[in-house]
């Protein structure tokens, strides 16, 4: 928990002052109690009402003073706990943004929600409650135990056998109540996952009508949560009883001697109310502490969840790069690449990869699923980083770049079509976030996006709801050719990009990076061949090698993979043809 600290350097002045108020707080509160009964003991004892009304004035002072000093420390320890969280999320949030796709890899995106919501919550409430609780109970359970040793020792020898039991208690069940609030956590990220996969999908379970499995899912995701939350919670419920039976106890011994005490003349009525009062107060800040050690014990959950993602660093970085290297042009270079996404894996999803693509050329990749042909192009961008052999750009290792001024120079048009909550214009402009309204249109134009863009009401301004859902499956690809365009890139790479688009739309687009972008390095990745077949040059992949490179006449001639695939799509276009 110290070492999350650190990010509440911003209201450090707020976090030490509280406590300092805290302790006003406390000493004027608990001096109350022995003026009352010093008034039981002098003023009522004498018939002394001027000393009664003097004192009862300080008690007066004495409350209104309390008052102020503990609304103060509420204000500050809620200035400062939101503070430390706003921060906590920024830093965890800004760490995330650093990852690599395999440091991504390690956290599912229900969790990662889950740690920097629920889990932020619970360590920000923690420490709200560590700059009020933790100095305000301990400071008044010690200062009203010193109270009731000065006012009378042998009642206050009570807590000589209370609080040692209160301390094993807390010592045993602690460490138990810590290891069930973790998998409690852990299944919050399975609930929150499975409410994240049906909302997304939500389209694909109305028309299956799967409404009532998503039920029967959701209710075994939920119950799951409730019974991890009530194991979690039992080891902790029976802090109450025990707390309960050790207060009455205290209060049974403490009114037993004091009685005795007071029949036997060694302790006066007044002090012995001051005395109760004290035990009053040392129980409650005892009940306090326990609450505090209860919820300190659910927080270091989620604090050792939280250091996991802000702890996590990225497998790539800029450690060798050159800052003021820039990327020249698109040339790319495979030499001897190998890659697997476990290092200690036995087996490389690319096997010895050699290709060298000149600038500006137009590469074709075609091959069966799973042969690495995402995986290939991700190693441009680093994406992921080769495991053996080296990528160069612009004839230099991309490591020799920083990761920012690499990726500027490469714009990727991923397998899954993304877009995000707002406009059209503003989804357009990810790619240059400067272009003007007429460099949009034109570059729509040219990804054949333009006439369905018009013929929406709001027109560039129209709002796409979260993901895109308000477009098609092909219109949202030709929207993310289009902003991969506007970027002007070095690269351009389409993963698979235009499947959803007819084949007289997908010749268009690629007649569009002819004409537009013409000294840009274009890869496209396709399971049609009529997608790359006026290519310069086309790569066969097979199993994360590549089996061959050439034209497409070349292939046909001397590539029997290539060759079977053509085939099979020209045979399932004559049928299709003689079905219509």
């Amino acid at each position: 928990m110290l070492s999350l600290f650190k990010y509440a350097r911003n209201y450090k002045w707020q976090a030490i002052a509280c406590p300092f108020l805290m302790i006003g707080e406390v000493w004027l509160e608990l001096s109350i109690p022995k003026l009352m009964g010093e008034i039981v003991d002098n003023g009522i004892a004498n018939a002394d009402m001027k000393y009664i009304y003097m004192t009862g004035a300080k008690m007066l002072l004495m409350a209104f003073g309390s008052l102020i000093c503990g609304a103060l420390a509420a204000r500050l320890a809620a200035v400062a706990g939101m503070g430390f969280g706003t921060e906590l999320r920024r830093v965890m949030y800004s760490n995330i943004q650093t990852y690599s796709f395999s440091n991504i890899d390690k956290y599912s995106t229900a969790s990662l929600v889950t740690r920097l919501t629920t889990d932020i919550t619970m360590v920000q409430n923690t420490f709200q409650m560590c700059l009020r609780m933790l100095f305000r109970s301990p400071v008044q359970f010690v200062f009203a135990l010193f109270m009731c040793f000065r006012i009378n020792t042998k009642v206050s020898s009570v807590f000589l056998i209370v609080i040692p039991l209160i301390v094993v208690g807390i010592a045993i069940l602690g460490p138990i109540a810590l290891k069930r609030f973790k998998r409690m956590f852990k299944m919050f990220d399975g609930f929150n996952g499975s409410i994240q996969e049906n909302l997304i999908g939500i389209r694909v379970v109305k028309s299956f009508v799967r409404e009532d499995f998503e039920k029967e899912k959701f209710k075994k995701a939920n119950d799951s949560l409730k019974d991890a939350a009530i194991f979690a919670e039992k080891i902790m419920i029976t802090t109450a009883p025990l707390m309960t039976t050790v207060m009455f106890s205290t209060f049974i011994a403490v009114y037993w001697l004091g009685s005795k005490l007071i029949i036997g003349k060694e302790l006066e009525v007044g002090a012995f109310s001051s005395i109760v009062t004290y035990v009053s107060t040392i129980l409650l800040s005892l009940v306090f502490i326990t609450v505090f050690i209860v919820q300190f014990v659910m927080a270091q959950a989620s604090v050792s969840r939280i250091k996991e993602v802000i702890n996590e660093k990225s497998d790539i970085n800029d450690d060798n790069a050159d800052e003021s290297l820039k990327v020249e042009n698109g040339e790319i270079e495979f030499c001897n690449v190998c890659f697997k996404y476990d290092k200690n894996g036995e087996k490389n999803v690319i096997d010895n990869a050699n290709l060298k693509i000149e600038s500006g050329q137009t590469i074709g990749i075609i091959g069966g699923t799973g042969s690495a042909k995402t995986t290939l192009v991700s190693l441009i961008p680093r994406l992921y980083d080769v495991t053996e052999g080296e990528v160069k750009v612009g004839g230099r290792n991309v490591k020799d770049y920083t990761v920012y001024e690499l990726r500027e120079a490469v714009s990727m048009v991923l397998q899954k079509n993304l877009l995000f909550s707002g406009t059209i214009m503003e989804n357009l402009r990810w790619g240059d976030k400067n272009a003007t309204d007429e460099e949009v249109v034109e570059i729509c134009k040219a990804a054949q996006a333009h006439d369905f863009i018009t013929s929406f009401p709001d027109g560039y301004n129209t709002d796409l709801g979260q993901g895109g859902v308000n477009v098609s499956g092909g219109q949202k690809q030709r929207l993310c050719i289009a902003r991969a365009m506007l970027k002007k890139p070095k690269i351009l790479i389409l993963d698979d990009s235009t499947s959803a688009v007819d084949t007289y739309t997908d010749s268009k687009i690629r007649e569009a990076f002819r004409n537009y972008i013409p000294d840009t390095t274009k890869i496209i990745i396709a399971q049609r061949i009529s997608s790359v077949e006026d290519a310069d040059r086309i790569v066969v992949l097979d199993d994360g090698k590549i089996n061959a490179v050439g034209t497409h006449e070349q292939l046909l001639e001397n590539n029997e993979i290539y060759r079977e695939v053509y085939l099979s799509q020209q045979q399932g276009s004559v049928s299709e043809g003689g079905a219509l």
